[in-house]
């Protein structure tokens, strides 16, 4: 499994920041190869990304949400393997430090190549700094969910 982690600061407030990465799916918007990002329930959601020419399907459960600190998400079912936490900082009225840490799975030859190659760790970063273009941009967030998941 291999760990990717990126962190930006965005000029937003925590719960601005936080509010909007709970619109998954608004996900397309800034992850590249992100197709759909369709919410099942308050914890799941089903994906259809496309990377390298692979479509994949595959649902994510939240298994721990805490509001303006973090979101916590593992796959469940299809062949992707994942599993990863979002962290919000608030470094003042302001800003927010967004940090992502994932452990991913490659399946299939094409996908060890391109985590070999760093195309996976890339592909993060990219999406960070389109995250935080999207939010500046806007200035606001396109909805939220405040509730808490907890873990177990």
């Amino acid at each position: 499994m291999s760990t990717v982690k990126e962190a930006v600061e965005v000029e937003v407030p925590v719960s601005t920041a936080y509010n909007q990465w709970t619109q998954f799916t608004e996900f397309p918007n800034f992850m590249e190869g992100v197709e759909e990002v369709a919410q099942v329930d308050e914890t799941h959601n089903h994906w259809t990304t496309k990377i390298g020419g692979v479509r994949r399907e595959f649902d994510t459960e939240i298994v721990d949400q805490l509001a303006d600190e973090r979101i916590t998400w593992r796959t469940v079912g299809g062949d992707a393997q994942q599993k990863g936490m979002v962290r919000f900082q608030r470094l003042d009225d302001s800003h927010t430090r967004v940090e992502l840490t994932m452990e991913v799975e490659p399946s299939g030859a094409a996908e060890k190549a391109a985590d070999w190659l760093g195309v996976i760790d890339r592909r993060v970063k990219g999406d960070m700094r389109r995250f935080k273009e999207y939010i500046e941009e806007r200035g606001g967030e396109t909805g939220s969910w405040r509730g808490r998941v907890t873990p177990g």
